[in-house]
Order: structure tokens, then C-alpha cells, then sequence
């Protein structure tokens, strides 16, 4: 069993981590901006239920094939790039530029397939697993396949507590600007740039 010291040390860690800028916390809070919080947390939930895979892939060994695998690893790569790329296109098209709770209730199971598919096709956070889990698991404590999926479900949890506030806060800032078609329009492009840039970091992205 995991020792209560390496899991609070993880937690600090990982909160550390999450918080961070990156393309996750960054699709959260463009999405509860631009379509509210439950638009965020829709995001989140999609987010952190790819990390249910990754955790396992890392605890499998499936994550080290994959880096090992220059193939494998490229076509994940570009698949993750074109799909970013895709939801720019998708921003720039968008015509809800003004959004209403029906609106918002009505993406929240498309938001949620999005941020999955985000996370699977995105190879950083395969290889972030494959290097982090690892740091915090004692041999000597048991299973270390059961306490890497163990330390994958805690930091799952504070991810989802964490981008739940960030989607909140975000949409109180989102919804002072979001009854203006012109501001909507703005925050659209703003999307699709965010995602472009995202799209094209990974796709140059090298082991």
C-alpha cells in the first residue's frame, strides 16, 4: 500500500502541475469563457476520464512502447495535432456567439468527447505518466502496477477539483463580456488561435 507521505507529497506535485499553463487548463478555460462553467467542467470531466487510459497504459507498459516505438509515437502525435487543428476550424465557423443555457446544456456531452479525445491523442501526457507515476511508487509497498493506477486516480481527482474551479472563475470573467455579438466573435477567434498554436506545438513536438 501507498504510505501517506509519498501520497502528499504526489497531491502537492500534481496540484503544482495542473495548475500550471498548459493545453489542458488552457481548453478549460477558453471553453467556460466562451460557453460558461459547466461548459469548462463538461471539458474537465472529458480531460481527466482520458487520464483513466493513460494510467493504465503507463501502468501496463503500454505508455514506454509507444515512446519506444518512433511509428507509434508519431502517428499518435499527428493524430492529437490534426484533431486541435480541427477544433480551430470549428472555433473560427462557430456562430454561437452569444450563448444561452439551452445552448450550453446542449454541448456540455459534446464538450465531455472532446476533452477525451484531447487527452488520448495528446503523446505529452502519455510520456508525463511514464516518467511521474513512477517517482512516487515504493517496490517495497506492493503491486507497483496497482500503486501506479492508484496514484493515477488520485491525480485525477485533484484535476478535476482544479479545473472545476478554474472553469468557474473563468466564466464569471466570461460572462461580463459574452452578451456582446462583437466580443463573441473575438473570443471565437481567440479559440480557434489558442487551439491552432496547441495543434502545431504537438505536431512539432520530439521525444
Amino acid at each position: 500500500m501507498i504510505e501517506s507521505t509519498q501520497v502528499f507529497y504526489f497531491v502537492i506535485a500534481s496540484a503544482a502541475l495542473t495548475i500550471l499553463p498548459g493545453p489542458d487548463i488552457i481548453f478549460v478555460t477558453v471553453q467556460s469563457i466562451s460557453q460558461g462553467k459547466w461548459a469548462g467542467i463538461s471539458t474537465a470531466l472529458g480531460l481527466c476520464t482520458g487520464l483513466i487510459v493513460h494510467t493504465t497504459a503507463a501502468a501496463l507498459g503500454i505508455s514506454a512502447i509507444i515512446y519506444n516505438s518512433a511509428f507509434a509515437f508519431t502517428i499518435v502525435k499527428y493524430l492529437g495535432a490534426l484533431y486541435l487543428l480541427y477544433l480551430a476550424v470549428l472555433a473560427l465557423f462557430d456562430k454561437n456567439v452569444v450563448i444561452t443555457e439551452s445552448v450550453v446544456k446542449s454541448e456540455n456531452t459534446a464538450l465531455y468527447k472532446k476533452g477525451i479525445f484531447m487527452n488520448l491523442l495528446n503523446p505529452k501526457v502519455s510520456l508525463f505518466f511514464l516518467a511521474f507515476l513512477p517517482q512516487f511508487v515504493n517496490p517495497n509497498s506492493g503491486s507497483v502496477p496497482i500503486q501506479m493506477i492508484l496514484l493515477g486516480v488520485i491525480f485525477m481527482i485533484q484535476a478535476i477539483l482544479i479545473f472545476s474551479a478554474v472553469a468557474v472563475f473563468s466564466s464569471i470573467f466570461g460572462e461580463k463580456i459574452l452578451n456582446s455579438q462583437k466580443c463573441g466573435k473575438y473570443i471565437n477567434l481567440a479559440k480557434a488561435g489558442i487551439f491552432g498554436a496547441i495543434g502545431i506545438q504537438l505536431a512539432l513536438l520530439s521525444k
